[in-house]
């Protein structure tokens, strides 16, 4: 496992993103942050991996389970854009900074409806240290995976 950062090594390899939240077709965060930024969207897993409500967006940690996604690809020209904009949104500021909301690190993503059960590394992004302790306590999970239906009717 692998978690580049700023400053060479894979974090100039332009890996696609698995997305679970908010960054999701129809989630608010897609259309702001994506629209004309990728090239690609399709359906994906992050396995080993559980899913936590948060306030208005939710947390992937590391787990038993499985986090229902969306895997992107960026537009030519525009990776480098695309990734400032959602390390800002994520609050990532760099591998192990005491202040990250979430951690950017690549995982291998899974591919439903590949004839060979394919996967795929790309950049993740899961809740950091304190966040995960804090979940992990007193969090609640969403016990599919599936953002969507880990939220009640009403929530935004």
């Amino acid at each position: 496992m692998t978690t580049p950062g700023p400053g060479g090594g894979p974090a100039d390899a332009e890996l696609p993103f698995f997305v679970y939240g908010t960054l999701l077709p129809g989630e608010p965060n897609h259309d702001l942050f994506l629209r004309g930024r990728t090239a690609g969207e399709r359906p994906a897993v992050l396995p080993r991996a559980l899913l936590y409500d948060g306030p208005g967006y939710p947390y992937a940690i590391e787990g038993h389970g499985r986090v229902h996604g969306t895997l992107l690809v960026a537009a030519p020209g525009v990776y480098g854009e695309l990734l400032g904009l959602l390390d800002h949104l994520e609050e990532f500021l760099g591998p192990g900074h005491p202040r990250n909301l979430y951690e950017r690190v690549v995982r291998e993503v899974e591919l439903p409806g590949d004839g060979d059960g394919g996967s795929v590394r790309a950049w993740v992004y899961l809740a950091a240290t304190a966040v995960t302790r804090s979940l992990r306590t007193g969090g609640v999970l969403i016990p599919e995976g599936r953002w969507i239906t880990g939220r009640g009717p009403g929530d935004a």
